[in-house]
């Protein structure tokens, strides 16, 4: 008889073989940026498995009373919080919480957070499902790059540099986070928040079957892993978990951050219409000191025009992020091409377009600032997580549930 599997294992196999191809080449030339593909397609099988798309974790809290995608979302957060913690005490990493501009995070949080409903995802939710084969996330993944343009080269730049004016800074000059407002070690509170979700979680279990009733044995670990959908909380903690592995492998590349994703979509848009752009793969070389001459009279060679970057870790983390998505779905036999309806496809792509619009006024995303920011107890981070889970919710409220006449969709 014919393995009908074989197929799908050939998916996975191609996968790992690409993923391993990267590592190996890594190891050979230096270039750690070719590390952010088995990431990248690591991320897009994990967000798959566990159908964690940052939008949908907000908004099924009001549209279904259903919080298990949030909680996978925060079991994300709370566990990249003891990484990056772990990280930072080995001396691996420099924390870089994200400042607070409350204006960027405040007013970015509501066009970010409704945009996320009308355009059925945000911006790691549109790639892993658009990998899947779904048709409206497509079109907002169009438009995600377009709004992100419009803040970041296009007519509303000198608005976003006037927002990004407004900033609250700590005592000490830097970002304000939890540590610089209670005093507490970073590492100190990152595992009394580990542990007090531990407890929740034990408090709260109950019991799915009576004690000593022996439970039938099922697939194996590796064909529930590989084949089967994965339980929002067990995605976010493999997500929390590679979050560590994807600074280390940024932080190589020239970016000193972990996962985000915002950033890559608009540069891979960026592509097609930049001519001289800085390119970005390794860190960058010390400066040069200044001349005694230069120093005595105070001038130094003529600065070049601001060039637009491309930070190749992060168009390797977005593009294999899709494929990794789409060898998940094809595992799990969920990849289709399913047809919409054009309105609701024209709705997505507007959607995406006020999706990158938030994301690029509050300088980042559901990975970027909800993940990875709050990971790193920022304080402005956490303001965009509140508006973009309010206006989320609302527009739910007005555009999924019926809010207003006629506007009733499907999630």
């Amino acid at each position: 008889m014919a393995d009908s599997t074989a197929p799908t294992r050939a998916w996975l196999v191609s996968g790992a073989v690409v993923g391993l191809a990267a590592v190996a080449a890594a190891l050979a030339t230096g270039l750690w940026v070719l590390t952010a593909v088995p990431i990248g397609l690591l991320f897009g099988f994990f967000l798959q498995k566990g159908d964690l798309c940052g939008a949908s974790a907000i908004s099924e809290v009001v549209l279904f009373r259903d919080r298990r995608k949030l909680f996978g979302l925060w079991v994300a957060i709370v566990t990249s919080m003891v990484v990056f913690a772990a990280l930072d005490l080995l001396g691996l990493v420099k924390l870089s919480p994200k400042p607070l501009t409350w204006l960027n995070v405040s007013i970015g949080g509501v066009i970010f957070g409704a945009g996320t409903v009308f355009a059925g995802g945000c911006v790691s939710g549109c790639l892993y499902k658009s990998g899947a084969g779904n048709l409206n996330s497509m079109a907002a993944l169009v438009g995600i790059p377009f709004g992100v343009a419009l803040i970041k080269t296009g007519p509303l730049t000198a608005l976003n540099k006037a927002m990004r004016a407004h900033v609250v800074k700590a005592a000490d000059g830097g970002s304000v986070t939890l540590s610089s407002v209670t005093g507490m070690p970073y590492w100190g509170l990152a595992l009394a928040i580990a542990i007090a979700t531990v407890l929740f979680v034990l408090f709260r279990r109950r019991p799915d079957r009576p004690s000593g009733v022996r439970v039938r044995e099922g697939p194996g670990v590796m064909q529930r892993l590989l084949f089967r959908r994965w339980r929002p909380w067990q995605a976010g903690l493999a997500i929390g978990l590679l979050g560590g592995l994807a600074w280390l492998s940024s932080a190589a590349s020239g970016r000193n951050y972990a996962l985000g994703v915002t950033g890559g979509v608009h540069q891979v848009g960026a592509l097609a219409f930049v001519s001289q752009p800085k390119h970005v793969y390794r860190p960058a070389p010390p400066a040069p000191a200044k001349t005694e001459a230069a120093s005595a009279t105070g001038t130094s060679a003529k600065a070049s025009p601001p060039r637009q970057k491309i930070v190749w870790w992060l168009v390797a983390l977005v593009t294999s992020l899709t494929a990794g998505a789409l060898i998940a779905a094809k595992a799990s036999g969920d990849a289709a091409l399913l047809p919409r309806p054009p309105g609701q496809t024209m709705v997505a792509f507007g959607g995406g377009i006020l999706v990158g619009l938030g994301a690029g006024i509050a300088h980042g995303c559901v990975v970027g600032n909800i993940i990875s920011g709050i990971g790193m107890l920022s304080v402005g981070t956490m303001l965009f997580a509140v508006f973009t889970v309010l206006a989320n919710w609302a527009a739910t409220y007005l555009y999924l549930m019926g809010g207003w006449p006629g506007s009733r969709a499907a999630p």
